[in-house]
């Protein structure tokens, strides 16, 4: 077998995007568009940027190259060490780093002759075998109990599939008829998300919609709780009392919490195509607004999110009656209380390129949450969104992205060769270098996070099948390479082999293995949606699920509607295609699940390739929304192929038509947090700036007070610094003291022993008549990280949460 380094760096002769010639000629033609632009000559070469952004002087992010050979290398060389064997004797040369010391005499022979017993074949059979079931009923019943509960299943499968099928075409050709079905063709080829809202508005006018909206009872929320909350909110939002404000921070407190009264059910929000209780929309309008003497923005409208703000909670983080540090503490708990909204992109092969279209929709209506967790397919699209900034996405949401997309570009005959060879059908150093390009290189979660602000998370799990999942992120794994999280996620038994994680050592670039050089593999094969993981690290309350695996499409039936996409069935109030048809499908989707159940239970499924598959079915795969973007039969054949420009330009549409009907639901629930957010972001300021503000009022009292000879001789005591550094609030004080000064030669000297005295004051930069002033004086230093701790200590419990979602 030929050396993996030079294979790998030989690149792919066959693909012509992604040769090794190519990708030079892009990073000269890259370098010669920068010489141009300093030389201020127009850019002649033939790039994507040349034709769409020839006026920028950056790249565009599809002419970017991210790949080093050194990290290809270092990451080659950890995938074929085995740390099993001598560390001395390493089969891709990775040193050990561990002196090896001999017990044996000098005198004793070099090549000594060891007598060795053969181990018996028995005995190791036994040892492996240690821990699976035993029994001569087990062995005997076993593939025959498989057998009948596999005949059983596959007559239910057919039964739910043919059930499904009849219930299609009933709603197909049997409820949307006449007007209805014309402006359901109008909104299924809507283009946009304004042009989506106009006809969803005229559908619920067509269905009567509207009288129900009106209405304020309903079963599955406490209408007359909110009602009451909403009528009290006004109240003591327009008083003046400090009494007032604390029964307003009261009711915040109670109210502002994860479902509140039943207000995220999504019932409420499945009886119509947009919006839903009018009463609803009040609830959450009351904290929300324009300004003063501006409308209400209805949930559904297009929001400028830039101003909106929350009544309520505006009112309240402005309240002077309250102390900013009892309203600081006050917002710490119902940030806390309220939690934090996730997307969650499950994996699916190629199927998880409908992601892009969900994040998209998001994005424009900017609603995109800044965690994101991502597994197998849907860790390659977060990785692409959790290391770029909205300018740089803005960029690669567009079907041009297929030319970046060329993983599964090998012929069937070198992928029948290399899974002969290796096991599997991909080569992970293959990968490791294509995905280079959506993690921006070798960055780390840490390096993303400081980058952009968003929380990338990555669901793996170990080789090992007793070891528990793991959710990388910049809290648990800071330093580990995105460009591997990714590959390992997507490990799964047959299409990539395990590969080793690898993290950046601290203080320089240099890769080395992550975990002692643990492999690591796809954590969807368990953990698809990390719901608890991201609870517990997070305080994630509320999760937005893009749920694109194709057996779970299989499954996925809402009996009685889901949001934006009501039942027609008795106007609304029956059910998905009858109630004998709900009730039949319930029972064969629950009798599948049951079956599945018994075989992981008893143990009675082989493990095929060594890895436990009953997760695969048995798992949770939704969140508070769940988005399923509708998949297209054509779509199975190419489960492992690249998408070209018109199938990825296909994707994003869909996935984002099929997230236009929940964008009212994701709306109300992140308008509330990121008005907390807002709030909290406020406080702080107002902290900032009323600790600043002692500071002066102190510094003048001083100047008055001892004269400009304290001033100077204060200076004078300090260690000299050649450069020293101020904000306004030290220039303020210096130029009070040479205001102050009783004569010229006194404000002259003054002038001369500023630099020396800002030098002892503060650390930080300023500039003063033009001269840009720093320090290094440890005793200040020492002041100011003292300063820096207490005022971190105030926000310790929430110090993951400081990213605000701009709305």
């Amino acid at each position: 077998m030929n050396d993996p380094i030079t294979h790998f760096q030989a690149g792919a002769p066959n693909d012509p995007r992604t040769s090794q010639a190519a990708m030079l000629n892009r990073s000269q033609s890259y370098t010669n568009t920068r010489a141009r632009a300093a030389a201020g000559q127009p850019n002649r070469s033939a790039s994507y940027q040349d034709l769409r952004h020839e006026e920028q002087e950056e790249p565009h992010e599809f002419d970017m190259e991210w790949v080093k050979e050194e990290d290809v290398e270092t990451f080659a060389k950890a995938l074929y060490y085995d740390p099993l064997k001598s560390p001395s004797v390493s089969s891709a040369g990775l040193e050990s780093g561990t002196e090896q010391i001999s017990a044996v005499n000098d005198f004793a022979p070099v090549r000594q002759k060891v007598s060795r017993k053969k181990k018996s074949k028995v005995k190791a059979k036994v040892k492996e075998d240690a821990g699976s079931p035993k029994g001569i009923s087990y062995t005997l019943l076993r593939y025959p109990l498989i057998a009948t509960i596999g005949i059983i299943m596959a007559i239910e499968l057919a039964l739910y599939l043919w059930l499904r099928q009849i219930v299609n075409f009933w709603e197909s050709f049997v409820k949307w008829r006449g007007k209805s079905s014309a402006l359901r063709s109008k909104m299924q080829e809507a283009t946009s998300y304004e042009e989506w809202c106009k006809v969803a508005e005229a559908l619920d006018h067509q269905f009567h919609k509207d009288e129900w909206k009106a209405i304020e009872a309903y079963g599955y929320y406490d209408y007359s709780l909110i009602r009451k909350i909403v009528r009290n909110l006004q109240r003591y939002r327009e008083s003046n009392k400090r009494e007032d404000a604390v029964n307003q921070k009261d009711i915040l407190y109670a109210c502002l919490k994860n479902n509140f009264g039943g207000i995220e059910n999504q019932k409420l929000y499945s009886n119509t195509f947009i919006g839903t209780k009018y009463l609803i929309e009040d609830y959450v309008d009351e904290g929300n607004h324009l300004g003063k003497g501006n409308v209400l923005i209805f949930m559904y409208s297009p929001i400028v999110y830039g101003s909106l703000v929350t009544k309520s909670i505006n009112a309240f983080a402005h309240n002077s009656h309250v102390s900013l540090e009892e309203r600081q503490l006050a917002f710490k708990l119902f940030s806390k209380n309220y939690g934090r909204t996730a997307l969650c992109l499950s994996g699916g092969a190629s199927f998880g390129y409908y992601h892009l279209g969900v994040i998209k929709a998001l994005f424009d209506r900017r609603l995109l949450p800044s965690v994101i967790t991502g597994t197998s397919a849907g860790g390659l699209i977060a990785a692409l969104i959790g290391t770029r900034t909205d300018a740089e996405l803005a960029q690669v949401l567009v079907p041009g992205l297929s030319r970046r997309i060329t993983a599964c570009y090998e012929s069937t005959f070198k992928w029948i060769l290399r899974y002969l060879r290796t096991g599997a059908r991909f080569d992970s150093l293959d990968w490791f270098r294509k995905g280079s390009w959506f993690t921006r290189g070798s960055l780390t979660f840490l390096e993303a996070y400081e980058r952009t602000g968003r929380v990338l998370n990555i669901s793996v799990i170990p080789h090992d099948p007793h070891s528990p999942p793991k959710l990388l992120n910049y809290v648990t794994a800071p330093h580990c390479v995105i460009a591997t999280a990714i590959i390992a996620s997507a490990a799964v038994p047959g299409i990539l082999n395990p590969v080793v994680l690898m993290q950046k050592l601290p203080g320089t670039d240099e890769l080395a293995p992550y975990s002692f050089g643990a492999k690591w593999k796809d954590g969807s094969l368990r953990t698809d949606i990390p719901t608890q993981a991201l609870h517990t690290q997070f305080n994630v309350n509320y999760t937005i699920v893009s749920q694109v695996n194709p057996h779970v499409h299989l499954f996925y039936y809402s009996n009685q509607g889901s949001p934006g996409r009501p039942v027609l069935h008795r106007a609304g109030k029956g059910w998905r295609g009858g109630f004998l048809a709900s009730s039949i499908e319930q029972f064969l989707k629950l009798d599948l699940s049951k079956w599945l159940k018994v075989i992981r239970d008893l143990e009675l499924m082989p493990r095929l390739l060594n890895q436990d598959w009953s997760s695969v079915f048995l798992q949770q795969f939704g969140g508070n929304v769940t988005i399923i973007p509708k998949s297209r039969l054509s779509d199975w054949p190419r489960i492992l192929t690249d998408p070209d420009e018109a199938t990825l330009a296909y994707m994003i549409k869909v996935g984002q038509a099929q997230t236009w009907p929940s964008i009212s639901m994701i709306s109300n629930r992140l308008r509330i947090e990121a008005a907390i957010q807002r709030a909290r972001e406020h406080i702080r300021d107002q902290i900032r700036i009323a600790r600043s503000k002692k500071t002066k009022d102190y510094g003048s009292q001083h100047i008055k007070g001892a004269g400009h000879q304290v001033l100077a001789q204060h200076a004078m005591n300090r260690d000299f610094s050649d450069d020293g550094s101020g904000s306004a609030d030290e220039a303020a004080f210096l130029e009070l003291g040479i205001k102050n000064a009783q004569s010229e030669e006194e404000k002259q000297e003054l002038i001369a022993q500023r630099k020396h005295f800002l030098a002892s004051f503060s650390d930080r930069r300023d500039m003063l008549d033009g001269q840009d002033i720093t320090t290094e004086t440890d005793e200040i230093e020492r002041q100011n990280q003292t300063s820096n701790y207490y005022e971190g200590l105030e926000d310790s419990e929430d110090d993951d949460s400081v990213e605000s979602l701009d709305l």
